[in-house]
Formats: structure tokens, sequence, C-alpha cells
């Protein structure tokens, strides 16, 4: 049975409830939709102004009723918090501030019985400066640890290595005074890089990977992976021996702890990230996340054209039967636009980031709902195009309520303000009595600092119903997780179309999906040959729709930024 928690106000207790995503199916995670929690801004149980494990499970009734199938946590170890928690000093630990390992085991155990998975980030790619093991590689170099992280006499290695943090890093070398050398770090100065030409370096993340997956959790996002070996003459990103040394890592998960997968976080192109999946005789990561394509939705937005996505979807290349893509509108990082082309990056800064102040990196540090002008139309498009493309979708804490953001924050805590659940104390985020303790300010921008969950479920009109509505949709239409995709010509460019059809094994069911990208009614013709003849239904309203005509042509009219979900008949058996 589900122990009693917290009711969140407005969502009703659930009773004990079929655990449909936890059975022993290899392939949970097709159909999953994902929900990034970001533990220290989501709910706080003991009044100290940071949330934690307990005050996710809280909460885990809300995300039951969502429709929600696995929670992703950003990482919840000892920390510096020099990066939000990616400057990992433990990696076996939990931060106090978070909770007890009992409490993480009991977060585990809450979550799979209402058939909520949980996936959590490992950063494999570098630790804190503060880690034990780069403070012994520091002191001792001849010890243990001396080979454990990237260590040069001069910092003139690897010159043809990008800097990715070109706003506060002018090198990727940083010079160590007590070591007297200068050590490697693709990210901040204070991340040094692991070593993975050491094989005990690999060993101890595997032994890391284990101990967790002891707990019981259902993945690991991969963080930071196209950087784990070095070599000269090259970029160091995408090097054969990163991906031998995932191959290693997923070879030893499968043997040991079937079912757990794991999701790698490589920006990258997409002919480059497909490689992140493996072969089917060395396969690598269970998901990649599909960067190149989110940047183009919203491109595709203010151009009022399905060129932009088209493109990369087109030139997207197949993935293996064992992989899966990971797709994404917003997250707890800036809207990266390194994937696009520097015009294009220039025109998304006119369109998305006015202000100096939007911007961090190479991208946009804003939330979903103020970078579409708070449109209710764009909001509910954004999420029609992200549950029906390929892939398994993720959802940013607050999105669902349209939260706002704060760019006068450092660096990316814009976007990681607490949750606003209702109008009490602190929004309902915490019981803390002074604001000052709060792990970040409350949203106070106008329009934006009163919207609540509490609010939203009163309101059967909300984006929080809405939604709901189109995740439970999309569950009870699992080809949009699983179902083989195809772009289909139109007649208009502003209207992106594409069938999702199912393995007969799985009942063959074909949905054919379009979007209006304009902010203008369309009236268009789709072209699916294959699906010549065939009545449709819209799942979306329950409507019946024109069937397609005897060359495989449908005629449709959508509203300004509209959009169908249209279920085809099956063949008629001869």
């Amino acid at each position: 049975m589900i122990a009693s928690v917290s009711a969140v106000p407005g969502v009703p207790d659930l009773p004990a409830q079929p655990r449909p995503g936890l059975t022993e199916d290899p392939e949970w995670f097709r159909t999953a939709v994902f929900y990034e929690a970001l533990l220290r801004s989501y709910a706080d149980s003991d009044a100290d102004g940071v949330g934690d494990f307990a005050g996710l499970s809280s909460r885990l009734n809300y995300l039951a009723w969502l429709g929600v199938d696995a929670i992703w946590i950003p990482p919840f170890y000892p920390s510096p918090m020099r990066d939000g928690g990616y400057d990992i000093s433990d990696y076996t630990g939990i931060d106090p501030r978070y909770g007890t390992m009992e409490d993480f085991r009991s977060l585990v155990a809450e979550a799979h019985a209402r058939g909520i998975r949980i996936i959590i980030d490992m950063v494999v790619n570098h630790t804190s400066d503060a880690h034990p093991w780069f403070q012994a590689s520091r002191h001792d170099p001849t010890g243990p640890f001396g080979d454990f992280y990237v260590w040069a006499d001069d910092d003139s290695g690897y010159p043809d290595t990008r800097i990715i943090f070109i706003d506060t890093e002018p090198s990727n070398w940083s010079y160590d005074e007590v070591r007297g050398q200068y050590y490697w770090h693709r990210f901040f100065a204070h991340q040094p890089d692991l070593n993975y030409d050491n094989p005990d370096v690999i060993e101890a993340i595997h032994e890391v990977i284990r101990f967790w997956a002891r707990t019981g959790v259902d993945g690991f996002r991969l963080d930071a992976i196209p950087y784990l070996i070095e070599s000269e003459g090259t970029n160091c990103e995408n090097l054969p021996g990163t991906h031998a040394v995932i191959a290693g890592l997923r070879e030893m998960i499968d043997r040991e702890f079937p079912g757990v997968i794991t999701i790698a976080e490589a920006n990258q192109w997409p002919e480059d990230v497909v490689e992140y999946f493996g072969t089917d005789q060395a396969p690598e990561c269970t998901m990649c996340f599909h960067f190149p394509v989110m940047p183009r939705i919203f491109y595709a937005l203010r151009e009022e054209s399905s060129r932009a996505v088209r493109e990369v979807l087109s030139k997207t290349p197949e993935i293996p039967a064992h992989g899966q893509w990971g797709t994404f509108l917003r997250n707890h990082d800036e809207l990266t636009l390194e994937m696009v082309s520097d015009d294009e990056r220039a025109t998304m800064y006119g369109w998305y980031a006015p202000e100096d102040r939007m911007r961090a990196n190479v991208g946009i540090r804003r939330r979903l709902t103020p970078l579409l002008g708070d449109s209710r139309a764009e909001l509910e498009l954004a999420h029609a195009l992200l549950l029906s493309l390929p892939g398994s979708p993720c959802l940013y804490y607050g999105d669902e309520i349209g939260m706002g953001e704060n760019i006068w924050l450092a660096d990316r805590d814009a976007v990681r303000t607490p949750m606003q659940w209702d109008h009490s104390e602190n929004m309902g985020f915490s019981t803390c009595e002074d604001p000052e303790s709060l792990t970040l300010p409350l949203i106070d921008a106008p329009g934006y600092a009163q919207r609540t969950v509490a609010d939203a479920l009163a309101t059967p009109s909300s984006l929080l119903h809405f939604t709901r509505r189109l995740l439970h949709l999309r569950r009870q239409h699992p080809v949009l997780g699983r179902g083989s995709f195809r772009l289909c010509r139109t007649s208009d460019d502003a209207v992106l179309a594409h069938t999702r059809t199912d393995a007969p094994t799985h009942g063959g069911e074909t949905l054919l999906c379009v979007a209006n990208l304009a902010d203008a009614p369309r009236s268009v013709t789709v072209e699916v040959p294959e699906l010549a003849g065939r009545a449709t239904t819209e799942i979306l309203g329950g409507g019946v729709f024109p069937a397609l005509d005897d060359q495989g042509r449908i005629h449709l009219t959508l509203g300004a930024r509209g959009y169908y979900w249209l279920s085809v008949e099956a063949p008629q058996e001869v």
C-alpha cells in the first residue's frame, strides 16, 4: 500500500495503484514521460528553505495524477554547489540538506508504489576539486589517486579543443600550486576531469553505479559523456576510447542490473550523438537526448515554418533498435544554441533573448512560458510537438503551471527557482520563517509571481489540466512512444505533418499528427499515399474527420498554431 503523504491542495489521495511501469519489461522507457524535479527547489519538508527527498515524496501523488512515468532528479550528492551540484565531492553520499539515505530509499519505494520510476544524475566526466580523489591526487602524485585526473607540466596540450564556458573560462587547463602541474577541465576550473585512461578510474565509476543501482533506481542520466577521453590532434570529443568506456559501463549494468537504463547527455550533432547508442554487438546508452531538435521547435514558431524541424529530423540518422531518443523543451540549463548556425543563433537571440541578462554561455537562460510570451496557443502546440515527435519526452518542473523566471539571478539559477504550490507562506514550497533562507528567491515578476499548482488545479481550463490530458492521452496511445516515424508532404510549408505507426505485434496503430506553425489559420493538403482510402478520427477531441482519398491525400483546415492527432483506421482485411 502507498504510505500516507501530505496532500497537495486539490489533489485527492490515490488508492494503491497497479504498477504498469515497474514490470520487468526492458522496453518501459519507450512509452515513458519523464519529469525533471530539481530537488532543492521542489518541496521543503523541514523548513530549512531547501527542497529535500521527503518533500519530493510528499508530492508523488501530484506527479502520479499528472501522468508522469519517471522522475529525473539532478545531483543531490555532497557538493560545494558552485555548479548547481554538478560539482560532486562525494559520489556515494547525500548532501544532508536533502535528507538521508533512508529518505532516498523511501522515495524510491514510494515512487515505485505509484508506478513511477526514478532516474538520477551521474556526472562521470569530472568531480569537484573538493573531492577526496582530487585532493589526494594533488598532495600525493605517486599515490593510488595520483593518476585519477589529467595532469601536465604545461598548458599546451590538446590545443584543438574548444572551450565550453567561454563566458568564464580562458582555458581548459588550470595550474595547481600544490602539485605544481596543470590539470585538465572541460567545464569550470573547479571541476577537474577524471582520467579514463586509468583503469582504476573506470572501476571506481563502475562501483559508484553499482552502489546506486542497488538502492533500486531505474536509470542514470550520464552527464557530459562526450569528453571522457583526451587525445592529441583531436578536439577531444566523441573519441573511440570514450565509446569503449561507455560500452563497458553498459555491459556491466545489463549483466548485473537488467532493466536499468542510461541516458546520454551529449550536446552534439545527430550524426555524432547516434554513436552513443553503440551497436547491436556493443550497445552503449539506452537513450540519448536529441539536443538539436529542441531549438528548432522554437525557431519554427517564430519563422512560422516547419522547415527547421523538417531539416533536423531529415538529417537525424536511424538509431539501433535498442535505442530511443530523449526530447525536451526546457530543463535546468540554458536553452543551448550550440547546435544552430551563427546566423540562426543571432536570430534566436533577437526573438527570445533581447536583453543581455537573458543570455548565458551559448544559449538563453529563460523558462518555457516567458520564452513563448505566455501564449497559450504556442505552449499547447509546443507540447503537442514534444509528445508526438520521435523519442520519450521530459518535462521540466513548473512548466506545467507556466512558471516564470528570474534573469537577475546568477548563471542558470534564473530557471531554478522554488516550485509554486499554493498561496501559503513561501508559495507552499517551504515553511521557513526567513525568506532569505530559501534556496533561491521566489519569482516576483508581474504576471508570474502568483501562479500556483493549487490555482491551476481549481481551473479546469488551466495549462496544468491541458498538460495532464495530453500526457494521459499519450499513455493511451503508446504508438507515440514506440511507433516508427515518417515525415509527410504538405502543400503549405507552415504545416508539419508526420505519421507514427506501431508494429503489427503491438496492434499496428497509426496516428497522423499535423501541426500549424503559423500564427494564422491554414488550409493544407497532406499526402500519405500508404494510407489511401482510410478513415480518420481526431483523438484530442474525438471528432470524425475526412478519410484520405484514393491517392492518400487529406485536406485539413487548422487554426492559428493549431494541431491534430488523427487516428487512422486499420486497413480492411481482404
